[in-house]
């Protein structure tokens, strides 16, 4: 069998590591959040949509990329979808994002731990596609992963529920708008851009100084822009040099990076029955990618070019 060009294996190198960048990144944000107190919770998220768009803005300016605003406008569906991405997108983020800082990083990871089940969830209850056997078997194992973990914490895992969902949401909208990466990024944060904005005056006005904790402080909440888009260019440049079955294995990293932070930074709790519940959850993964790969295998073997993935592959940020 003949070896693959010297160029397309040097550009598959690259998308493989610009997709472990983009996951790694993401993977690590809960080292970041702490770093922001002490800002609440609702001012990081602020900051953080205000700031990213500034960033989106200016990426699109240096690449003269704007022909895309001009007929998306003219549809208000598209629009209208794009703003309920937006709404799910800042629940994520806000959850998430008080999930880390108020000692909480194991269940968050959860979250993007089952978020592929909850997903193919969505893809029976709304898009109405039917399940291979072992998906069924992956869902009910993850169902009882649920049920384990909610005797585990002593109550259900919302915070994870709440971030699997939400992003299964975001992950459907987006799915029906089609808009690429960075477009439908500024577009999102552009929708929220007024209520962020707005939140921060309101705060400001109130006694509560967003800004005033110093210059670090205040160069670290101006980060949140660049390290919320960063990894989103990754993830873009990524997937269009690896096949997505890779990508789908990869975007497991994200979180096990949360998780280890968790145990081993934050020393979390992991009680016995706790340890059990992520069992399960990982062993529904498992399901999940050998069927996948066995499909994969069955039906286009030899495959080199783009493959379906074996999950759900996230379309945007942490």
């Amino acid at each position: 069998m003949a070896s693959e060009p010297q160029g397309l294996q040097s550009e598959g190198g690259r998308g493989l590591g610009l997709g472990i960048a983009a996951y790694g990144i993401w993977g690590l944000f809960p080292l970041y959040w702490p770093l922001l107190e002490p800002s609440a919770s609702g001012d990081i998220l602020a900051n953080r949509m205000v700031w990213s768009l500034c960033v989106a803005v200016a990426i699109l300016t240096a690449r003269r990329h704007w022909a895309w605003l001009r007929p998306l406008l003219r549809q208000p569906r598209r629009l209208a979808l794009t703003a309920l991405a937006a709404a799910a997108i800042s629940v994520n983020w806000g959850v998430y994002i008080w999930g880390v800082n108020s000692g909480h990083v194991v269940e968050t990871s959860l979250g993007y731990f089952i978020n592929p089940l909850v997903t193919i969830g969505f893809g029976v209850l709304v898009l109405k596609e039917r399940l291979r056997r072992a998906q069924w078997a992956a869902v009910g194992v993850g169902a009882l992963a649920v049920a384990v973990l909610t005797v585990g914490y002593g109550r259900l895992p919302w915070i994870a529920l709440t971030l699997a969902f939400s992003f299964a949401v975001y992950g459907l909208l987006k799915k029906t708008v089609a808009l690429g990466g960075l477009e439908s990024f500024a577009l999102e944060t552009a929708f929220i851009f007024p209520f962020a904005v707005g939140f921060l005056v309101y705060r400001a006005a109130t006694g509560h100084a967003v800004f005033g904790h110093g210059a670090g402080h205040l160069t670290l909440l101006m980060l949140t822009g660049p390290i919320t888009a960063v990894p989103l260019l990754c993830f873009g440049a990524a997937a269009i040099r690896i096949p997505l079955s890779t990508m789908g294995l990869l975007q497991y990293l994200a979180p096990v990076f949360q998780f280890l932070c968790g145990v081993l930074y934050f020393h979390e709790s992991m009680p016995p029955e706790r340890w059990a519940g992520f069992a399960l959850v990982w062993a529904a993964l498992v399901m999940l990618t050998w069927d996948a790969v066995r499909r994969l295998r069955a039906e286009r073997p030899g495959a080199v070019a783009a493959r379906p993935q074996p999950a759900a592959v996230p379309s945007s940020t942490r």
